[in-house]
């Protein structure tokens, strides 16, 4: 960085400690790119993200660096953000248009009513139903501790591992190989450390509860 590059790809709470401790000059940065700004902003990085394109922006400047938000989901306050940083005359790009559906036409898509304290039973019958012992499944939960006591429930019979933010992450990596390999055949991750996730041939896939 002290001799210049051209790209920086960093996560808020990095790129603002080089600022902080003057290493990383962004005053003449051409191009800010935000991936999953949805989720960055809201998980508590829209003040960190604000205090780092302080530095760049100029309030009605037309020499503002160009900005793209890259977005899975675009709810309405994501369009208010991306106000404070676009020019008036922003595009918005849609990949997905006004398509009713919106996921493989090959996957079945199933809901289950069921009360919280037998959501691990209906799980572990689902897996069984839908994957059984030979299958891989991944189970999507809410919070680190959910996807814990989910992973050593007794209800669900196959061999069984979690992933979340807690795991270190060569530990991540080689419970993804496991996965991936087939060592064992039941994922259970919470859904930021599940951002990304490339593996093939899964046979079904459990939202413990409907995403937030």
């Amino acid at each position: 960085m002290r001799s210049g590059i051209d790209i920086l790809v960093g996560t808020p709470g990095r790129i603002k400690d080089h600022l902080q401790n003057g290493k990383l000059d962004l005053t003449k940065v051409k191009h800010v790119v935000l991936d999953e700004v949805d989720q960055m902003l809201d998980m508590g990085f829209a003040e960190q993200v604000e205090d780092i394109l302080r530095v760049a922006y100029k309030k009605d400047s037309e020499d503002n660096p160009q900005t793209l938000l890259f977005s899975a989901t675009c709810p309405h306050w994501v369009y208010d953000v991306a106000k404070k940083y676009m020019k008036s005359r922003y595009e918005q790009i849609d990949l997905i248009g006004k398509k009713t559906q919106k996921a493989a036409t090959t996957v079945e898509h199933l809901a289950i009513e069921c009360h919280w304290s037998q959501r691990a039973a209906v799980i572990g019958d689902v897996i069984q139903v839908y994957s059984g012992s030979l299958g891989r499944t991944i189970v999507f939960c809410e919070t680190k501790k959910e996807a814990n006591e989910l992973a050593l429930n007794a209800s669900i019979k196959q061999d069984c591992q979690s992933l979340h933010g807690d795991i270190p992450q060569k530990q991540r990596e080689i419970t993804l190989k496991g996965f991936r390999n087939g060592t064992f055949k039941v994922l259970v991750a919470t859904n930021v450390a599940a951002r990304g996730l490339d593996i093939p041939e899964v046979d079904l896939v459990v939202q413990s509860s409907p995403p937030k």
